[in-house]
């Protein structure tokens, strides 16, 4: 972080250990495991469940990831939650590095 550096806590929701984890990293992004997103639609605990990860992440001043957004419902019910970051097939699919030339990569 003294560098400039941001981390992100990748997959989190997924072990049982991830509060605990989250209390301790200096991390400043939150991704929600796409475990939880990938039936979101039609799944209301699901949404509690994200809804719940975000108000702490927020609470703590991180921002949050969703994974695995693949339709427009999906990604209206994270809009409605409030996340502020998503990724998935509905948005855009992969890329090879080269093809993505608006993108800022460091050199190799």
């Amino acid at each position: 972080k003294r560098l400039g550096c941001q981390f992100a806590l990748d997959d989190f929701g997924s072990g049982l250990s991830s509060f605990g984890y989250l209390k301790q990293l200096p991390v400043d992004y939150l991704k929600i495991d796409g475990i939880f997103i990938q039936e979101l639609a039609n799944n209301r605990i699901d949404q509690a469940m994200v809804a719940s990860i975000n108000n702490i992440g927020h609470i703590m001043g991180l921002k949050t990831i969703a994974e695995f957004v693949e339709d427009a419902a999906t990604l209206n019910i994270l809009r409605q939650i409030g996340v502020d970051y998503v990724q998935g097939y509905y948005l855009s699919r992969p890329e090879p590095m080269e093809s993505l030339t608006s993108v800022r990569v460091m050199p190799r």
